[in-house]
């Protein structure tokens, strides 16, 4: 199979289909990141047997789950849940706005 190698040309033309734009410190950096990536990936392929091993589905042992059992209680009512808001509009709460 033959390796593909990223481009500066190619980074442009990812960076630009996303709409980010890059400069040309940030695609030297891309570029460098998928060069460490790459070396990675050629160390995995060094470990003998490794593709006999079967992938994981799930990082952490999930034979035991610890859960609590569930006790209803009361909610707070809507009154006393905005009432230390401060800024709520009938039945929503009023936030900062964080995009222009």
């Amino acid at each position: 199979m033959d390796k593909k190698v990223f481009t500066s040309d190619m980074v442009d033309d990812y960076a630009n289909k996303l709409l980010i734009g890059l400069t040309e410190n940030e695609n030297k950096m891309v570029l460098d990141e998928f060069s460490q990536i790459d070396e990675d990936f050629q160390a995995f392929e060094k470990i003998e047997g490794l593709n006999k091993v079967e992938p994981m589905s799930w990082c952490l042992d999930r034979t035991v789950d610890h859960l609590r059992d569930d006790v209803v209680e009361e909610s707070l009512s809507l009154d006393d849940a905005l009432r230390n808001s401060g800024r709520a509009n009938d039945r929503e709460l009023e936030v900062p706005r964080m995009v222009e």
